[in-house]
Parts: C-alpha cells; sequence; structure tokens
C-alpha cells in the first residue's frame, strides 16, 4: 500500500503558457479571449449552442452571454479555463477547463472542452490534452486527473478512450441538466498511470510518425497498446 502520510494539497492550476508543435494553451482571458473564442468555437449562436450541447449551462444567443458565462465560472473558481491558439494561424480554436479542484486529495477533473471546427480530428485536438495532463502531473503533482460526460456523448466518450482515460462507470440520476436527467460516466487517469500516457502521448506526437502530407503512422491507441506490451 502507498505511503502518503507526507503527502501535501497541491497547488492550484497556473496561469503559465503551454507551447506544443501546433498549438499553445493560454490561460482564458475574457477581455481578451471571449469574441474570438466565440469565432473559433463556430461563430454563431447555432453553431455553439449545438457544439456545447452536452454542456449543463443554458442556451446562448451572442458572445456577450457566452463571455458572461466563462467569466463567472472562472471568478469562482469552479473553472480554471484554458484556450487553444492554432500556431499554423494565430488563431483560437478551441477551450477546456481544469474543474472540480480537490487540491487536499490531489484530484482534478478536465471539463467543458470544445473544439472547434478547426482543431476536431487534427494533431491539436490530441497535443492540447496531452500539455494539459502535463501540467497536473508533472509540474503539480497531482494524483488523479478525471474526465466526467454525459453518458449520451458517443464523442466524449470516444475521445476519454483515445486519450487513455480508464473508464470508471455511470452514476445514474446524477444531474438534471437543461429540464432532463444526466447520468454522468467517469473516466480517470492516476498518477501511476501517467508516465506511459506521457510516452504514448509524445511518441504519437513525434514528428516521424506522420508522412510528408501530414497523415498519422500510427494511432495513439496503438501506441499505448505496443507500450503495455513491452
Amino acid at each position: 500500500m502507498q505511503d502518503l502520510t507526507k503527502f501535501s494539497p497541491r497547488a492550484r492550476p497556473q496561469p503559465v503558457i503551454a507551447e506544443g508543435a501546433s498549438v499553445i494553451v493560454e490561460p482564458y482571458d475574457g477581455e481578451h479571449h471571449a469574441v474570438e473564442l466565440w469565432e473559433g468555437l463556430g461563430g454563431t449562436a447555432d453553431a455553439i449552442n449545438d457544439l456545447l450541447k452536452y454542456f449543463p449551462n443554458g442556451q446562448f444567443a451572442e458572445p456577450s452571454d457566452f463571455r458572461t458565462w466563462l467569466d463567472t465560472e472562472n471568478a469562482s473558481g469552479s473553472y480554471v479555463t484554458r484556450v487553444f491558439r492554432a500556431k499554423e494561424t494565430g488563431r483560437l480554436v478551441g477551450m477546456a477547463s481544469y474543474m472540480r479542484l480537490d487540491e487536499k486529495n490531489g484530484v482534478i477533473e478536465v471539463g467543458a472542452v470544445a473544439h472547434g471546427p478547426a482543431m476536431q480530428r487534427s494533431t491539436m485536438a490530441t497535443e492540447v490534452h496531452y500539455l494539459m495532463a502535463r501540467h497536473i502531473f508533472d509540474d503539480l503533482g497531482y494524483r488523479r486527473y478525471e474526465w466526467k460526460l454525459n453518458n449520451e456523448n458517443e464523442k466524449s466518450h470516444t475521445s476519454a478512450r483515445r486519450l487513455g482515460f480508464t473508464y470508471e462507470g455511470v452514476f445514474r440520476n446524477h444531474m438534471v441538466a437543461k429540464g432532463r436527467n444526466r447520468d454522468t460516466a467517469w473516466y480517470a487517469m492516476i498518477d501511476s498511470e501517467w508516465p506511459a500516457r506521457k510516452a504514448a502521448f509524445e511518441a504519437f506526437l513525434a514528428p516521424e510518425n506522420f508522412t510528408a502530407d501530414g497523415r498519422q503512422i500510427r494511432t495513439l491507441a496503438e501506441i499505448r497498446e505496443a507500450g503495455a506490451h513491452g
């Protein structure tokens, strides 16, 4: 059994900028980011409300509504939001937030994940989560990194599994969201798993894993599976 008698509370995520090969992860600032982020997530109320269909918040009519929501969540400490900037274009293309911070036990969730059209099915969609997890495990020493989702959200299930989170089950009747019941599926990655997950991320993101025209050679799951078998 692991001895945790000397374990101390972890620090909150720090306002650092993390730069990868394809994307930059920046701390959210409503004044500088909200309108550009709205555009990067779709640019219209219909597009953004569809993208955020499984979020528990209400509908957004315009960028000011969206900013008010994000600013309020960050001011309260419920969210520590990060925005994603594509290095090729310099534009914001998505966001995610550190949530449900439990510094005492070294547990934190990544949620409110929204990948805009420009980053969907791209290397950025993997690299941002590598950078966010690396900050939690390597820089801050957290023990557990969670990914929770509406159990009806098949795309989020797929993303969690692809990124290396382990499925842990469903909390039934967990929430009332947008006037409906939400069963919440739980996934997590823990500190003992992180070294292997990190190595798989880095092998996937390495230039030699891509052809000259940018196509991946091995998937992240294939790399992780190969690592598990030595």
